[in-house]
């Protein structure tokens, strides 16, 4: 079955710290009507520094959209070869290992996409699939494991590299004045990740239950609207409300696969914001601590879209007090409103598959394994 190996993130020089940012809000908006309150927005976010990809004065000057498509290409073919071999090393595998390429990204646009420079460059097979993914915002980091995981359902010998590609700064729009629009430029941060699902074998998270959901009628919440000087964010007040509809999808979708979602061992959220997780952490009845890995996450690169969800997850990796048969729930929300949900048991590379046994969706017993007598 599926597992999903140990991720690697890499965060640009360029960093702009929380007091940074408040200073940078009080000189460019100081006669906004609502100062104040965004000022306390940004506070609020927890976010103590974020990384950029070009010093804060040139993200500042917005140098047109055609100037920041270019540095889109320039900025991701130069820092993700490093972060995919990386990742290859994690999962213990090469290039030629790969037969499904899962691309995200939501602040940058190529055609081809980047996965076609990555086969011809870095030794990828060229009958390797591409699957490139735009438009799902920061929920595409837990689409992408989902979508690598029914790829290694459907073949089952077969690997996955996932790669997410943010590079948010690229978004700003100095003449975007809403309070949504102000408290997004002192929340969000670029970074590039990968991780590689291994059709067999690895150490790390064992993908066995995805699903998706769109909660109604909310695809104004979180869009772009697409003009001559690129992607303007817009962010509805309603958003971080969003926990709410979704904590019982989360318990629905824990139940699907006998598991109760307030009982698991460790939980990969999207780290949208604090009260996305203050709220999660009290409609699914678990402890604060909990959410420490995507909370470290938000602190201390502030929201990465799609990176964060594999971030979050590398962090645990690190922390190392994952063991073999822990539960867990990653999951991932974005525009639509989408929420990209995974369950799965931690599992090590040298695990006896005769002592825990795979299953496909199947009867679990009371202590949450596979009845193996079950179809």
């Amino acid at each position: 079955m599926a597992v999903l190996c140990k991720p690697v993130i890499a965060v640009p020089d360029n960093v702009i710290t929380c007091e940074q940012t408040l200073e940078l809000a009080r000189r460019l908006h100081k006669d906004h009507p609502q100062l104040g309150l965004t000022l306390r927005l940004i506070e609020n976010t927890g976010v103590q520094k974020r990384h950029l990809i070009r010093p804060i004065d040139e993200v500042l000057e917005h140098p047109g959209f055609d100037v920041r498509s270019e540095i889109y290409e320039e900025e991701s073919k130069a820092r993700v070869p490093a972060v995919v071999r990386q990742a290859l090393d994690e999962a213990e595998l090469t290039a030629a290992d790969i037969d499904l390429i899962i691309y995200v990204s939501c602040t940058g646009f190529m055609m081809p996409s980047l996965t076609a420079w990555l086969i011809n460059t870095m030794g990828f097979r060229h009958d390797t699939r591409q699957m490139p993914i735009a438009q799902l915002g920061c929920a595409a980091g837990g689409a992408a494991i989902n979508r690598a995981h029914d790829f290694c359902t459907a073949y089952p010998e077969a690997n996955a590299l996932i790669v997410a590609c943010e590079f948010c700064s690229l978004c700003y729009q100095p003449t975007d004045l809403s309070v949504g629009t102000l408290l997004s430029n002192g929340l969000f941060g670029d970074g590039v990740a990968a991780a590689v699902v291994r059709g067999n074998g690895g150490t790390g998270m064992r993908l066995e239950h995805n699903s998706s959901y769109l909660i109604p009628n909310t695809e104004a919440w979180i869009s772009y609207a697409v003009r001559q000087t690129g992607f303007h964010f817009q962010l509805d007040k309603r958003v971080p409300g969003t926990m709410e509809p979704l904590a019982p999808v989360l318990r629905r979708v824990a139940a699907e696969h006998q598991w109760s979602a307030s009982e698991l061992d460790f939980y990969i959220i999207h780290a949208g914001g604090p009260r996305i997780l203050d709220d999660l952490s009290r409609y699914l009845g678990v402890a604060p601590e909990a959410f420490r890995f995507s909370r470290a996450t938000l602190t201390e690169y502030g929201n990465i879209a799609s990176c964060v969800v594999l971030d979050a997850l590398a962090r645990m990796f690190e922390e190392g007090t994952a063991l073999d048969g822990h539960r867990g729930l990653l999951a991932g929300f974005g525009p639509g409103i989408t929420a990209e949900m995974v369950l799965g048991t931690w599992v090590k590379a040298d695990y006896d598959a005769d002592v825990l046994p795979q299953h496909n969706y199947g009867t679990l017993d009371d202590d949450g394994l596979c009845d193996p007598a079950a179809p």
